[in-house]
């Protein structure tokens, strides 16, 4: 990475209002916005309370009961996207249509019900189409609903439980070799791909292109910290310090993971403030697998939020 990330300690730079400034102002030059100086000026505080205000949520979910977690979380995690938001959009909220959550869920859930098994709707307008466009140039379908095991699986801190719950792995370790990723030939069994199909497959899933060498299948992994704040197959395993390659070659493939992390904590909080019944039952019964995945999913995102958002403001 390009800098060391030390927690909520490597955000001390931004409670600067002056730092701030200069910051957008230099975020507004590199995207060519009209008049630089004056609008990072006036947004110069905004960021800054977003980032603060974030920051409060997410320590006060670190010592709240679990019930209670999502709902802090989720709106931690919306305040620091607004930030980054504000980095690359000077004019953000222009209109009430983009404060919306973007994003809906059955209210009523049916009998027998698994969170696993549940799903989001994807929406027209509010944040999450609108961050998906403007922080990733990632235009959503209006409508597509997404199941909450596929959004797990992406996570890939949450491999290990997949396999010891499941049997199944969720993700393959890349080996970091002179500078290059190594991607396991096992893999190739995996997708049922021969390694020229398999190259040509994941070239097409980076934004910003990848190339291969010309033996086995390692690609560079220099400047890897763009990454984080673009569309790419590759996810970042924060407990292991290692890139990870999901298994799982659907839709979301190579959807960014900060995107995964607002609709599972979004579904989270909606089912934390209005399921209650169900959710207390999870919490005090754990009577099926749900339990696990959900309490270590909030304890990876409680971290794995915060890294990912400064990533992305780091790579502005």
């Amino acid at each position: 990475m390009n800098s060391v990330y030390k927690g909520w300690s490597s955000y001390t730079c931004f409670y600067s209002a002056e730092y701030c400034q200069v910051y957008l102002k230099n975020c507004y030059i590199k995207n060519k916005i009209d008049n630089p100086e004056q609008k990072s000026y006036e947004n110069g505080y905004a960021f800054l309370y977003y980032l603060e205000h974030g920051q409060i949520y997410y320590q006060q979910a670190a010592t709240s009961p679990l019930i209670l977690k999502p709902i802090l979380l989720f709106y931690g995690l919306v305040h620091l996207i607004k930030a980054c938001i504000l980095t690359v959009d000077p004019a953000y909220p222009e209109t009430t249509a983009v404060l919306a959550h973007g994003v809906s869920t059955r209210k009523r859930k049916k009998q027998n019900y698994q969170f696993f098994h549940d799903e989001v709707k994807l929406q027209k307008n509010g944040l999450f189409p609108f961050m998906s466009e403007k922080l990733f140039q990632l235009k959503q379908l209006d409508g597509e609903k997404v199941i909450m095991e596929d959004l797990l699986r992406l996570i890939p801190e949450l491999d290990e439980l997949f396999t010891i719950l499941l049997g199944k792995r969720t993700h393959c370790r890349l080996v970091k070799k002179d500078g290059n990723l190594i991607v396991p030939e096992a893999v190739l069994d995996h997708f049922h791909m021969t390694e020229n199909r398999f190259k040509e497959f994941l070239s097409g899933k980076f934004v910003s292109g990848v190339e291969f060498s010309n033996e086995g299948l390692s690609f560079s992994g220099e400047g890897s910290e763009r990454w984080m704040t673009e569309v790419s197959p590759l996810k970042f395993n924060l407990e292991e310090g290692c890139w990870a390659l999901p298994l799982n070659k659907d839709k979301f493939f190579h959807f960014p993971e900060l995107l995964v992390h607002y609709l599972l904590l979004y579904n989270l909080s909606m089912i934390a403030r209005y399921e209650t019944e169900w959710w207390s039952e999870l919490t005090k019964m754990m009577p099926n697998r749900d339990y696990p995945f959900i309490e270590s999913f909030l304890k990876i995102t409680m971290k794995k939020g915060p890294f990912l958002v400064y990533q992305f403001l780091m790579g502005k």
